[in-house]
């Protein structure tokens, strides 16, 4: 009977710890999640959401149109299965109007990008996502981004928007630049290829890798000190800046898990603090009445 009840102690023991916390086994995919464990998601994330921010547009002549979008979200969900947040389906409504002349380009209309993003901001936020996350993979954004992170301090907000953007590492640097070959580079060249390399080989045609030009062309060199919107397309037609030709799965492996490391960190700093709200409540208050604005 001793023996019994021993081995009934142990089997309820094993089960007790054998099985995960409910919470754990919630997805971070929020197009994954039922309504019903949304609401715990939202709460086990403590408002956290990531929004990986990709496009639609040529990368050279050897990888997928939608290369931005399986980066950033790669390193979004590599983040939140370490540190658990929701991880909003992956978004492609982005500026890529320097590319309109490539095929397979998606280019909405600038009134929309902006719409779109503002709407889906603040619908998170309905939902209780009051700390949200933007994990932009797709360069030709940053400008929009800072801009738009800056306007929201035209209206009060109940939420934070934070605009990720991972700093260098000294020991990752030297890591990558013992591992790249090449020196040149910024659009589906040696670090982006890599990249893809590690997160989606099967899409990677290496053979066409060197069938098109990623030189800069300099077209424009002769008008120094400007700015145009045409910068891009007087560097580079080919939409293709670099030499993918000398790109590695180590490296790209070494790229992804770095920058998600760097966002884990961000995650967690965010959970912790109140510090960006309470800043921009102390505004909104002193911007409804600049005049009473201690000097």
């Amino acid at each position: 009977m001793k023996n019994t009840f021993t081995i009934l102690l142990l089997i309820c023991a094993f089960q007790l710890f054998a099985q995960p916390d409910s919470a754990t086994k919630l997805p971070c995919s929020y197009d994954e999640l039922t309504a019903p464990d949304f609401v715990k998601a939202v709460d086990l994330s403590s408002g956290v959401c990531l929004l990986p921010m990709g496009v639609l547009e040529k990368h050279g002549p050897h990888l997928p149109l939608g290369t931005d979008i399986f980066e950033c979200r790669k390193v979004a969900t590599t983040a939140a299965s370490q540190e658990y947040c929701i991880v909003f389906p992956t978004y492609y409504t982005s500026q890529i109007n320097e590319a309109r002349h490539q095929p397979g380009t998606i280019a909405y209309s600038p009134e929309l990008l902006w719409k779109m993003l503002q709407e889906t901001c603040d619908e998170l936020s309905r939902n209780g996502l009051k700390k949200i996350i933007i994990v932009n993979g797709h360069g030709g954004n940053n400008d929009f981004l800072r801009y738009f992170c800056m306007s929201q301090l035209h209206a009060q907000k109940d939420y934070v928007l934070i605009f990720f953007q991972p700093g260098e590492n000294a020991d990752v640097a030297k890591k990558v630049k013992a591992l790249r070959q090449t020196t040149t580079g910024g659009h589906a060249d040696e670090e982006e290829t890599s990249m893809m390399r590690y997160i989606r080989p099967d899409l990677v045609k290496m053979e066409q890798a060197g069938s098109q030009s990623g030189k800069n062309q300099a077209r424009l060199a002769e008008l120094p000190g400007q700015y145009t919107g045409i910068w891009w397309y007087a560097q580079y037609p080919n939409h293709y800046a670099g030499d993918a030709t000398k790109s590695s799965v180590e490296l790209g492996k070494l790229l992804v898990d770095s920058e998600a490391d760097q966002l884990v960190e961000l995650i967690k700093k965010v959970k912790q603090s109140n510090k960006i709200e309470e800043l921009q409540n102390q505004f909104y208050e002193g911007a409804s009445n600049p005049l009473k604005t201690k000097q």
